[in-house]
């Protein structure tokens, strides 16, 4: 009785919020305050990362795959050793020997994001070239003696004729190749980089308390909102392939 006289008014709406707030559906947790706006705006940061690191590895990866279709062999065996190490190396040590590494080797302190765009865009610039490789060396070799016996240049030849055929394999190849990358900056999070999931654990966290289920409102959202974004870009990459292949 005497600890009930002495609870202030204060304390004991914060006591009756707190246990109405456990009765609430995990799922209203992401209408408190502004947590699904937060998801988004760590949804952006992913996409973000994603489009710098697409935007810069492309035209990389196009150079990077006509050097690996040349005769040298100084180039060949240098390009091969390129792509072999980023295959072989996964994202995640990759991410960590730039962050951690770089510090620690030449004292530059790089962002969480700037580090995973770096990563990302050597991982599809390597992953770019061997599709652009991949695409021009399918091309017969009949279609450029065609283009010779009609009086091409090795210009007009290009332009017309393994360009275009060129781009037809390589879109869709490379459409695929965006999702992949979307999908892989989940591991940006072991970095410090407050994208989309991070952001749901730290609202997790927030909330383990008034809301003790919310893990899987939560991660299901993060789902959808991964899968929301790749699905798209995937169909529109099947639906170029099944129409150029046609």
């Amino acid at each position: 009785m005497k600890l009930l006289a002495a609870a202030t008014p204060e304390a004991i709406a914060a006591a009756q919020a707190a246990a109405d707030q456990k009765k609430a559906p995990a799922i209203s947790i992401l209408f408190k305050g502004n947590n699904f706006i937060r998801l988004l705006g760590g949804l952006w940061v992913t996409i973000r990362i994603s489009l710098i690191a697409v935007v810069i590895s492309i035209p990389l990866g196009i150079l990077f795959g006509m050097l690996m279709t040349r005769k040298n062999p100084v180039t060949k065996a240098i390009s091969r050793v390129y792509l072999d190490f980023i295959r072989i190396m996964p994202q995640l040590v990759l991410l960590f020997i730039v962050y951690f590494g770089t510090t620690r080797a030449f004292g530059i302190n790089l962002s969480g994001e700037l580090s995973a765009v770096i990563v990302f865009v050597l991982w599809g610039t390597a992953e770019m070239g061997d599709l652009v490789r991949g695409a021009l060396i399918s091309i017969p070799k009949h279609q450029y003696e065609s283009a010779a016996a009609l009086g091409m240049t090795p210009i007009q030849t290009s332009l017309y004729v393994i360009i275009p055929q060129t781009l037809r394999r390589l879109i869709p190849l490379a459409i695929n190749l965006i999702t992949r990358m979307i999908k892989t900056t989940s591991l940006i999070v072991l970095i410090g980089v407050v994208e989309v999931l991070k952001t749901g654990q730290q609202i997790i966290d927030a909330n383990r308390f008034a809301y003790p289920t919310a893990a899987l409102p939560i991660y299901g959202v993060v789902f959808f909102l991964y899968f929301f974004t790749c699905w798209p870009i995937s169909m529109l990459a099947k639906y170029l392939e099944k129409r150029w292949k046609n």
